[in-house]
């Protein structure tokens, strides 16, 4: 056992929860965890019997765990290196399931007769038979519901052992009570069905659960156990957790990649189904990045070590599921709230029953199983797995072809998204800008005056990461051009770049940065606005001496749209939403590329900052906005937006600005995500409806003697399977080139 750590402020850590029974344990765990000192927030999932707890302050991993052992449960610390979601489910479930098989043996002696009853066969068993069949199932088999039930009552808290407990006792003791006074009739019987059925449900229950975690599970699964690196010119197997950083592992046809590396030797085409979604393989030759858990398909790679351990792309993916399945939808602490006073409710309920019953009627016996079948019916099993399930479930599949999605709240929030906000380069285009064209304003020697141009516009990109940038340096090194060394670089976001070349100050940027600059565009306005005409984004060149700008030339580039682009928009518009453009390009090029994909709104010359002033004034419009960009330049936008999507290449995947990172650069994910977010967000609400459909129906008919204690037992168990198993037809759904969801 790890000894007790001190956690730093912020800090998020995860918990396994034992011995919750419904949603009202979850209330129950959630407030003895809050009331630990520097604890700002937790959330506990029934679903995945987890709890997450945020920190603001220094707090000890004892006190959280001794808050929830006194409130009556089990918890133990879920640390980074260990997976979550799939803990002790097959040892539980091998535990309840021979003690479901011996109830089942001990209680199927007791419902016989009454079954028999049905079609008119009598079968008497003896008193005191029924009683030694009935009594292990009570006290033995039961025993957790006693030990549940009393912490319920010494914590003030209601939960559905509580219920349990109270109910099949009361069951059991008219049927002693009766025995004693040698009637006839007894109900051990329903006491005893009582205790198996809710012990069906649950197994049901766990083993319904376990498919919920199929996604993490099948991630989990992907990487292999061994490596084969190669150390001082020998190859060695050995345990994929011994492998370090820069080792070199050779990967041979069909074996599966083992870590997050950089191709050096070899060429090979690789499936990355399984981590972006991607149905293609992908061609990988020398300098190329593979992520662990792909397939190498029909060739040999050597690839050196990047990432190991929980910082590998792969192990980073099971994270961003886990931390979204672990969050609540607001639906959730809506259902939460209403389950914390639910069982209050009742127990009113069965008070009620009982005095009705037993006062009015003058029949204690009818008013005491009656109120047994209330408290029975009530058990909010299916309340508390309404939602995670669902949840669970629609990340899982999101998951699979390549949407992350960041929590609980942003795919809740998908399905309401009224307009798609995009950015251009690297999202609707490829983002692999090619230097199309390039002019000097000086016609003394065009050759001579165009590699100037060149040569001291490579020398300012090149300190740039920019598309553009690559693309002038690219250029310049492909035509084996000297380029000279740069100083005094600056980055001025949405603008352009400066830098000194020499004595001289080098200025590169968009027209609006030139107007400000207060430089004369004429000898070249006719050439640029020819080249926006053509889809190509013009940039400046401008030379600076003593605070005087002289325009040296400008360059040309072209990005090519992606094929992927125009189904895109088009599902988009199918869907009734409104699509808008929103780049830091030139108005006529970015106009030019909304008319071409057929975007309803396109506004170009724009900053970071302008897009997200943009994206405010959008949404006092009463609109949902998604905004999708790169993650980087378009992170304001990004927060600004009420679900943001960032493209990645497969090997970035943890951008943060966004709520949802979409694992291959193709825009039709979009509609993707909104799709399985509209179909999650049904499922929520149909589970949700039977939850509370079968207590609506269930209370009233129990209370008025219409529902004995068995068919109640019957109705709960099938209740909490019904809503599990209704989540888990999302596991179906696949992305449909043209989908259509209302």
């Amino acid at each position: 056992m790890k000894q007790a750590t001190t956690l730093s402020p912020q800090q998020t850590l995860s918990l396994k929860i034992e011995g919750m029974s419904c949603a009202s344990c979850v209330a129950t765990v959630e407030k003895a965890l809050t009331q630990v000192p520097g604890v700002v927030s937790a959330g506990v999932n029934f679903a995945t019997e987890q709890a997450s707890v945020t920190f603001q302050a220094p707090a000890e991993e004892t006190g959280l765990i001794k808050a929830v052992v006194d409130a009556g449960y089990e918890a133990e610390i879920l640390y980074a290196d260990a997976p979550r979601t799939t803990s002790n489910n097959n040892n539980e479930l091998q535990g309840l399931s021979w003690q479901l098989l011996l109830a089942i043996a001990l209680t199927l002696p007791l419902l016989i007769p009454m079954l028999l009853s049905l079609v008119g066969i009598q079968l008497n068993i003896a008193g005191w038979v029924q009683w030694l069949l009935a009594t292990p199932v009570q006290f033995w088999l039961g025993k957790d519901f006693y030990k549940n039930g009393w912490k319920a009552i010494v914590n003030r808290t209601g939960t559905m052992d509580l219920l349990v407990m109270i109910g099949t006792s009361a069951a059991y003791a008219l049927s002693v009570y009766m025995l004693f006074k040698q009637h006839s009739h007894l109900y051990f019987e329903a006491s005893s069905a009582v205790i198996t059925l809710v012990m069906l449900g649950k197994w049901l229950e766990k083993r319904a659960k376990r498919q919920t975690t199929l996604a993490i599970r099948a991630l989990q699964n992907l990487t292999p156990e061994v490596a084969n690196v190669m150390r001082h010119g020998v190859e060695t197997t050995i345990p994929l957790a011994s492998v370090l950083l820069h080792d070199e592992v050779m990967v041979r046809a069909g074996e599966r990649i083992a870590v997050d590396g950089e191709v050096i030797q070899g060429s090979s085409l690789v499936d990355e189904a399984m981590i972006s979604g991607e149905s293609i393989p992908q061609k990988k030759t020398t300098g190329a990045r593979v992520t662990g858990g792909s397939i190498n398909l029909n060739g040999t790679l050597l690839i050196k070590t990047m990432a190991v351990g929980t910082e590998t792309t792969l192990s980073r993916i099971i994270r961003l599921v886990e931390d979204a399945q672990m969050s609540k939808p607001d639906i959730q602490r809506l259902v939460d709230k209403v389950s914390a006073i639910f069982i209050p409710v009742v127990l009113v309920i069965a008070l009620l029953t009982l005095l009705a019953w037993g006062l009015w009627a003058g029949d204690w016996e009818a008013a005491i199983l009656n109120a047994v079948a209330v408290l029975v019916i009530a058990c909010p099993c299916a309340l508390g797995l309404a939602t995670p399930t669902a949840m669970m479930v629609g990340t899982g599949v999101a998951a699979k072809y390549g949407i992350l999605i960041k929590d609980a709240n942003a795919l809740e929030m998908a399905h309401k998204v009224t307009t798609v906000i995009f950015d251009k380069t690297g999202t609707l285009t490829e983002g692999k800008p090619v230097l199309t064209a390039f002019k000097s304003v000086l016609m003394n020697n065009a050759e001579s005056d165009d590699h100037t141009l060149l040569t001291l516009a490579a020398a300012v990109e090149s300190n740039s990461i920019h598309p553009l940038s690559k693309a002038v340096v690219n250029y310049a090194n492909t035509h084996q051009m000297n380029i000279p060394p740069s100083t005094e670089f600056k980055d001025f976001p949405g603008l352009g770049l400066q830098a000194t070349v020499a004595t001289q100050q080098v200025v590169i940027g968009n027209t609006q940065w030139m107007q400000q600059l207060q430089i004369d565009l004429s000898p070249l306005i006719e050439r640029a606005q020819q080249l926006e005409s053509e889809i190509n984004t013009v940039s400046w060149v401008a030379t600076a001496q003593a605070g005087h700008y002289q325009l040296l030339g400008l360059l040309a580039f072209g990005d090519r749209i992606k094929d992927s682009a125009y189904s895109a928009v088009k599902r988009l518009n199918q869907l009734g939403l409104s699509t808008v453009l929103l780049s830091g390009d030139n108005t006529v090029t970015t106009a030019k590329v909304g008319a071409l994909l057929d975007i309803q709104l396109a506004i170009g010359a724009q900053t970071p900052d302008t897009k997200a002033s943009k994206i405010a004034e959008l949404k006092q419009n009463n609109q949902t906005i998604a905004m999708v960009g790169d993650g980087i330049n378009d992170a304001p936008a990004l927060a600004k937006a009420d679900v943001s999507f960032a493209m990645s290449s497969g090997t970035e995947v943890a951008m943060h600005t966004a709520d949802v990172t979409l694992m291959r650069a193709d825009p039709n994910l979009v509609a993707d995500t909104i799709a399985i977010s509209k179909r999650t967000y049904r499922k929520i609400q149909q589970n949700l409806f039977w939850a509370f459909i079968y207590n609506l129906i269930g209370i009233p008919l129990a209370a008025f003697g219409m529902l004995n204690p068995v068919m109640a037992g019957a109705a709960m168990a099938l209740s909490s399977v019904s809503v599990v198993t209704n989540a888990l037809m999302l596991r179906n759904w696949k992305p449909q080139p043209n989908e259509h969801i209302t």
